[in-house]
């Protein structure tokens, strides 16, 4: 393959400003205040909608696991499942390959992807802030290198444009090519089922020849260089990646098998609606039996359940100290008292975000499962008694 040789060319830039006086500082912790409260809102928002629709997600799948028939065979299509929703595994199929002509380059596949990459320049920048003689100064590294990139860097925003300037646009554009009729057996996959086939893998291009004399092909790559060993600003290198083999292919193997999960019409696979609100229509790579698939949405949905909690949270605890922030700004002259009330102020945010993040997840729940739901209320209070233990009784008199 071809070795990247780019160039790194840097500067450094200096700039100051007068240190703001406190009426000043005071009303951007104001405007910082009112983004705080906004954040704060839709930590609320985020907590309590997430909760609602982590069980209503369980509901639909028990609801799912209950009701689904497995299909005796995927090449006949039974009008006794009409309806139904039904679990299948086999092999996928489409009727004609996916082609690229512009480089000669067919695929029997669902999804054929073309990712096209500019030699560009890219900045990098690095600052750091500090006070001296009564102004703030702020010390930027620029630095420039060249890099294979797929989109375009617009160089008319770097600190310093001549001798780093792009092209404005890519001679060859990317683009993904879906087949316009997927199955597996006799039965036609939906929209939906068809955009879960997304595990791409890089297509070799090794048994292919240079399509055209201006493009020349090195590893996996085609390259629109004069010299793909020493590529200039403007080059371009283009290579293929495929998500689902429909057809036995010598070079990469057997078609790709999946389960599948959904609702029977006709010869087509739909969205299923459950009674909770939901849609199910489950695709994964693999031949998976009715419990490992539903299983695995479980999983899935746990893991959102609590990566949005810990959104929520964090930007409960963000929006609480910024709403605080004022308290920091009408102590700063004071290096001692400042670092104090801003560990008072984070601890605070800390506690009372825990104690709000749980109330609020604790009222998602309550038409749900209300014993959990009261739990979990109970469990809201300990920060708040944690924090208070942790403060000292007052001297007796």
């Amino acid at each position: 393959q071809f070795s990247d040789t780019g160039s790194r060319k840097e500067h450094v830039k200096i700039t100051s400003e007068s240190k703001p006086g406190f009426l000043e500082r005071l009303s951007e912790t104001s405007g910082g205040m009112f983004m705080g409260l906004v954040t704060f809102l839709l930590s609320f928002y985020l907590l309590f909608t997430n909760e609602g629709r982590a069980l209503r997600t369980a509901k639909s799948l028990d609801e799912g696991l209950s009701l689904v028939t497995p299909l005796d065979s995927i090449h006949s299509v039974s009008q006794q499942n009409e309806g139904r929703l039904v679990h299948l595994a086999g092999t996928l199929s489409t009727s004609k390959p996916l082609f690229d002509p512009s480089y000669g380059l067919s695929i029997q596949a669902v999804k054929l992807k073309r990712n096209v990459e500019m030699y560009q320049w890219v900045e990098y920048e690095d600052s750091t802030e500090y006070e001296e003689n009564g102004e703030i100064k702020k010390e930027t590294k620029y630095s420039y290198n060249t890099e294979w990139k797929s989109e375009v860097v617009n160089s008319r925003n770097f600190d310093r444009e001549i001798g780093h300037k792009n092209p404005s646009a890519m001679a060859v554009e990317s683009f993904t090519a879906v087949s316009p009729n997927v199955q597996v057996g006799s039965f036609v996959l939906s929209k939906g089922l068809v955009d879960k086939i997304d595990d791409f893998k890089q297509l070799s291009l090794s048994n292919l020849e240079d399509p055209h004399a201006d493009v020349t092909r090195g590893g996996d790559y085609f390259y629109h260089s004069e010299n793909p060993r020493r590529p200039e600003v403007g080059d371009l290198r283009v290579s293929f990646f495929y998500a689902g083999l429909s057809g036995d292919d010598p070079h990469l193997g057997s078609a790709d098998k999946v389960t599948v999960i959904a609702r029977q019409r006709g010869d087509q696979l739909i969205p299923y609606h459950t009674k909770s609100g939901d849609i199910l229509q489950i695709l994964y790579p693999g031949d998976l039996s009715v419990e490992e698939v539903f299983q695995k949405e479980h999983e899935s949905n746990t893991m959102k359940t609590w990566a949005l909690r810990a959104a929520g949270w964090l930007a409960m605890f963000v929006g609480i100290s910024l709403m605080t922030r004022i308290f920091y700004t009408l102590v700063d002259w004071f290096p001692v008292v400042r670092d104090l009330v801003n560990i008072g102020l984070k601890a605070f945010a800390f506690c009372v975000a825990s104690s709000l993040s749980l109330l609020t997840i604790s009222i998602g729940w309550l038409f749900y499962r209300p014993l959990w739901a009261l739990l979990i209320g109970l469990l809201s209070i300990v920060p708040i008694v944690v924090a208070k233990s942790r403060v000292p009784p007052k001297k007796q008199q």
